[in-house]
């Protein structure tokens, strides 16, 4: 397989942005060798610049619910952009798309639109701090919530991936105003809020950990930190950027029974766009300007195009047909990994369409990011090159998960194992 083609793009790249790449882990330096410079892709493959063919497990990181390039949003996106690129004023869209999102979470009554998942976390984080004038915020070692100085702390992938236990650039001083607990551990929970909860602003964490390995956390712990954010008047944050509408028409607080203060989205809200959300109670999200005094605002927050994407994925999700194709392919996963020889290196734990292929067996399956082997990274890392030859494109880092479409098949399944059993 040729990628003469990616490797002059890339050495292009390199003289002109930092490591060649817009985010860290598409640089491949963990997997090594040259990049992969998508050129097209379709349904749930990808062509390179060497036009080269890859069945895509990576899906853009997760907004790709509906597979690349799906016609419905493709249609919505080239009539919206027919009116325009962007207005910057308000247009009916930012209703459209509020409506959907908020039936989703019967809880949260307003919603205000940004263009990242760390943008979004950052309002929530200062809305947190704004609604009851607290300083401090907790977070959870292994969680993700983006680039965000006060939770750079024992972040997610894109941080261990790069051997980085925290970022420079980071004041000493931001940092100590977040406090980092262990995953899990109801404990250290409720010692912390114990010592500390009336200082407490907020706690953020991701209901189901996705962004440094597959950590599913018990119902139990997260209904134990319900509790104490709310005796406390902390502020309960659950950030969904990964989750929200990967398991039906809702979010993962719906499939807890849990109710957070906020909820932080991203991704499948876009449908491949950069759109992103922070929800929640009406007196908390009232703080926002300008009916409150907490300030947000963006040029291309709640962008016509980039909210037509993210209206017809909704569309298209709260049909069901996709949810139920979802969960046969993830069921046939469960059966064929049962019998296949890849069952004899790996395991794949999956939550509805989130599948992680963890190279370690006979051992439990972690739910902490201190429990992750570095062997079981390694082994990922080593094979990685083989599988890219044979035409599957995992995301080319071990700590990320991977994501099945709309448009993967049962077949594209088996693929998928006989090529990672084969490499």
């Amino acid at each position: 397989m040729s990628q003469a083609r990616s490797a002059e793009l890339y050495s292009r790249a390199e003289a002109l942005i930092p490591a060649g790449v817009s985010s860290p882990v598409r640089a491949f330096r963990k997997v090594g060798g040259t990049p992969v410079f998508f050129k097209s892709a379709s349904g749930a493959h990808a062509i390179d610049e060497d036009g080269n063919r890859y069945l895509d497990f990576c899906m853009a990181w997760g907004p790709l619910i509906l597979g690349h390039a799906h016609p419905r949003v493709i249609e919505a996106v080239q009539r919206a952009v027919t009116d325009g690129l962007a207005f910057g004023t308000a247009h009916r869209g930012e209703g459209e798309l509020a409506e959907r999102v908020l039936a989703a979470y019967p809880y949260a009554k307003l919603v205000r639109f940004v263009v990242s998942g760390t943008e979004a976390v950052m309002t929530a984080v200062r809305l947190a701090r704004g609604s009851n004038g607290r300083r401090r915020i907790l977070k959870f070692d292994g969680c993700y919530h983006g680039h965000n100085d006060s939770l750079m702390v024992k972040a997610g992938s894109g941080v261990i991936t790069q051997g980085l236990a925290d970022s420079a650039g980071v004041p000493a001083q931001v940092a100590a105003d977040t406090l980092v607990l262990p995953l899990g551990d109801i404990a250290a929970l409720e010692q912390a809020f114990k010592e500390q909860g009336k200082d407490i602003a907020a706690a953020i964490i991701e209901p189901l950990p996705a962004n440094n390995g597959l950590l599913r956390q018990s119902k139990e712990y997260l209904q134990k930190l319900r509790e104490l954010t709310r005796a406390n008047g902390t502020v309960l944050i659950f950030d969904e950027v990964i989750t929200g509408f990967r398991f039906g028409y809702h979010g993962y607080d719906k499939l807890l029974g849990i109710e957070p203060d906020l909820t932080t989205l991203g991704k499948i809200v876009g449908g491949g766009l950069p759109v992103a959300a922070v929800l929640g109670k009406r007196e908390i999200m009232a703080q926002l300007a300008p009916l409150g005094p907490v300030y947000q605002a963006g040029t291309m927050a709640g962008n016509p195009v980039a909210l037509a994407a993210g209206i017809a994925t909704l569309t298209e999700l709260a049909e069901g047909k996709v949810y139920s194709h979802l969960e046969t392919l993830g069921k046939h996963l469960d059966a064929a990994v049962a019998k296949h020889p890849v069952g004899k290196i790996a395991q794949f734990p999956r939550v509805g369409s989130i599948v992680w292929p963890y190279f370690q067996v006979g051992v439990p399956v972690p739910n902490t990011a201190s429990a992750i082997p570095s062997s079981a990274m390694t082994d990922y890392h080593g094979r990685y090159r083989g599988w890219l030859a044979r035409g599957v494109y995992l995301p080319p880092s071990a700590y990320e998960v991977c994501f099945l479409s709309a448009a993967h098949t049962t077949a594209d399944l088996d693929t998928l194992l006989d090529v990672l059993e084969q490499s």
